[in-house]
């Protein structure tokens, strides 16, 4: 099917050129208005702390809030204080305010830090106005307080925050996707030979990334789609459909080398992409699956960005079947042979390749390396053990932005309104005695400060405050959760929690439920898809071992640098304590598709010489190899053959992922990161020592079947 695809595309090159052309340019056009469609999609659906959330809006909707950091001077001296009131004043009379509270005019003390170098002013707008309208009145708020006596006015609150952190994002994915395609444009060029060679898989993945956000564009008027699928288009466009190009046109060169003078490029195409082409095909489903398991975790950040990587998998996977190919065939003369390098000169051995030579090394010591390299990264991965998982707020945020600087002075100088509280719904009328109870048991409870009973609900039910000791989100306010859902079935009465602290422990708790099932799904499928690619369950569960080991190595790498602070002052961040709460679904979602990527491009060539060289094979030798050696054989000369691409796919896919970490949103960063050393790992450690290790020691057990087939 695959051999006819490549025919057909090269007799109807002009036809799929200008079908992608199209497309491309109606991406280009069109697709960005997916970037005002977009929308944060919210909490998680059937939650608990969502269900207080909803039914408290129900009662009593309040808009947003802006918090201001008025610093610099004593706030109480008399020189600051008439001119402070003056200017608070004049931001009661605007617009969209409907309530303030502040030092100044309201008597409230308490917004005046202990030291006097600072003061905060909280400032109520009106729950009718839409988004952008109260960010509109949160600028002039700003502007308003720049004539007080403060040198340093600073803005905070959820709905600012959430500005800055979008326009950072845009602004590290414009700084740090610009950079990374001109260093892609010059590695590849001097890496293939040419200018032409190095610009078709760039444009290919340009095209994928235009066609992805027009797809994108065009579910966001049907459907919610996430913001952050945005991102995750971007990076998977530009690293996977590059990975894929250079695999079909390392293969397209190697077939036409084969042909001879004047080849025939249809029958070159159809043989590349029967081979290659069969490669990415089940490399985009193995990847699409990982990014498919994101919808089982529930989880409306991760959703959309499933969402978002499915798009761009699928565009991806038809774009290196259909728009490489018509390149190819249109510009083949001006890519050079499989022999040329950077400026012509004759190309560097496939033998001296890296993965080449430490093929050579696991083979000649397979178990030192084995025990070494399997060691290593066991010891990466014991980081895991003491992970702790955190919600992103403005503490994400690059260090100095506003909304950032505002959350740290209230955590250090105001703790008595620091930690927001947490709200206790409860099916009891004021007055009841077990109502009195539980407020009683909530005070007694280690790391609760203050407990407050509130108006009663129009259906019976009853309204408490809990304010818990240190952050919001913290380890005590998690704590507190957890105790206060347990005191009412103690009462005999439904308690709901609600409250940002509520909302991580039910997103963790969901987390935890979940993700086994997702991991499950995901090596079912693709231990489904290796059996299938290689016909051998051994290579299959082999693969998937390595995978989770390099996976764990990963995660683990990455709490040491963002959780306890290794290596973060070089990376532009600062230690949190905690990792953010998608990373590792994301991170192990994302990186195991990309493992198999590259295992799939391996095996797919191992296996290849195997039937060649076994037994019964077409390159079978007089006198025949015995089963041992044409494994052996066929390992070395798989990844001696393959080598050569897989390390420039993944120095590629590197470049476009260092792009990402080398932004200021810690969050992206982790991923960034994260990615970065799992395609360094998996491409040293686990492909050029792990695999020729295991597949040596194995020797013809790899290919192992229920029902052996006779040579042919």
């Amino acid at each position: 099917m695959l051999d006819g695809l490549g025919r057909w595309v090269h007799r109807q090159r002009a036809v799929v050129l200008a079908t992608w052309a199209v497309l491309a340019v109606a991406g280009a056009v069109l697709g960005g208005s997916v970037f005002d469609t977009a929308e944060d999609l919210g909490g998680r659906a059937g939650a608990e702390s969502t269900t207080v959330e909803q039914r408290l809006d129900a009662l009593d909707t309040e808009g947003e809030q802006v918090v201001v950091l008025l610093s610099g001077t004593d706030p109480l001296a008399p020189e600051t204080f008439d001119p402070t009131s003056a200017a608070v004043f004049a931001v009661r009379e605007l617009p969209g305010v409907v309530d303030l509270r502040d030092p100044w005019t309201t008597s409230a003390y308490e917004l005046v830090a202990e030291d006097r170098t600072s003061a905060l002013i909280e400032v109520d707008l009106d729950p009718a106005l839409t988004d952008d309208e109260a960010l509109a009145v949160a600028d002039r708020i700003g502007e308003a307080l720049e004539e007080t006596p403060f040198p340093e006015v600073a803005l905070g609150g959820d709905l600012l925050a959430e500005r800055t952190f979008t326009d950072q994002a845009v602004q590290d994915a414009a700084r740090g996707e610009g950079a990374a395609l001109v260093v892609l444009v010059v590695l590849l060029a001097l890496a293939l030979g040419s200018v032409v060679a190095g610009l078709l898989p760039v444009v290919s993945a340009l095209a994928a990334v235009a066609v992805s956000l027009l797809a994108l564009a065009g579910a966001a008027r049907v459907t919610s789609v996430s913001d952050f699928a945005v991102n995750v288009v971007t990076v998977l466009g530009l690293g996977l459909c590059v990975d894929y190009c250079l695999l079909v046109l390392a293969r397209f060169r190697e077939e036409r080398a084969a042909a001879g003078r004047d080849p025939d490029l249809a029958l070159v195409l159809g043989r590349t992409l029967d081979t290659a082409g069969r490669t990415v095909l089940v490399s985009g489903v193995t990847v699409g699956s990982a990014l498919a398991a994101l919808l089982l975790l529930g989880d409306p950040l991760l959703t959309g960005m499933a969402v978002g990587g499915l798009v761009a998998v699928s565009v991806v996977t038809a774009a290196g079947l259909t728009l490489a190919p018509a390149l190819l065939s249109v510009g083949h003369r001006r890519i050079p042979p499989a022999d040329r390098g950077a400026f012509g000169r004759p190309a560097r051995s496939p033998e001296r390749s890296v993965l080449a030579r430490l093929a050579r090394l696991a083979q000649a010591r397979p178990w030192p390396v084995l025990l070494v390299s399997a060691g290593l990264l066991v010891a990466l991965a014991a980081p895991l053990l003491g992970l702790q998982l955190g919600a992103s707020d403005a503490r994400s945020l690059p260090p100095g932005s506003e909304a950032r600087e505002v959350v740290e002075v209230v955590e250090r100088d105001y703790p008595d309104i620091a930690t927001a509280p947490v709200e206790v719904l409860v099916d009891g009328a004021v007055g009841d005695p077990r109502l009195t109870a539980l407020q009683e048991q909530m005070i007694a409870l280690a790391g609760v400060d203050d407990v407050v009973l509130r108006d009663g609900l129009p259906d019976g039910w009853s309204r408490l405050t809990v304010l818990p000791d240190g952050p919001t989100s913290g380890r005590t306010a998690q704590r507190v959760v957890t105790d206060v859902r347990a005191l009412g079935s103690e009462l005999g009465l439904t308690v709901q929690v609600g409250g940002p602290a509520a909302e991580l422990v039910d997103a963790r708790a969901a987390l935890a439920d979940r993700l086994p099932l997702a991991i499950g799904a995901v090596v079912l499928v693709s231990g489904l898809l290796l059996l299938r690619l290689t016909g051998s369950p051994v290579i299959a569960v082999k693969t998937l071992l390595l995978n989770l080991l390099s996976l764990g190595a990963t995660l683990g790498v990455v709490t040491l640098v963002f959780q306890h602070g290794w290596g973060g002052p070089l990376l532009g961040g600062t230690a949190t304590g905690t990792l953010d709460l998608t990373t590792p679904a994301l991170l192990f979602m994302f990186a195991f598709g990309l493992s198999m990527d590259y295992h799939v491009f391996l095996v797919a060539r191992i296996k290849e010489e195997w039937e060649a060289l076994r037994p019964g094979g077409a390159k079978a030798s007089l006198p025949p190899l015995d089963a041992r050696e044409a494994n052996d054989r066929a390992v070395l000369t798989g990844i001696t053959a393959s080598g050569p691409v897989v390390t420039l796919a993944a120095v590629a896919i590197a470049v476009v992922f260092i792009g990402f970490a080398a932004g200021e949103l810690v969050a992206v960063k982790e991923v960034g990161v994260g990615m970065t050393v799992a395609i360094l790992l998996d491409v040293t450690v686990v492909r050029g020592l792990l695999l020729p290790a295991a597949m040596t020691l194995l020797g013809e057990r790899n290919w192992w079947r229920w029902r052996r087939t006779p040579p042919t």
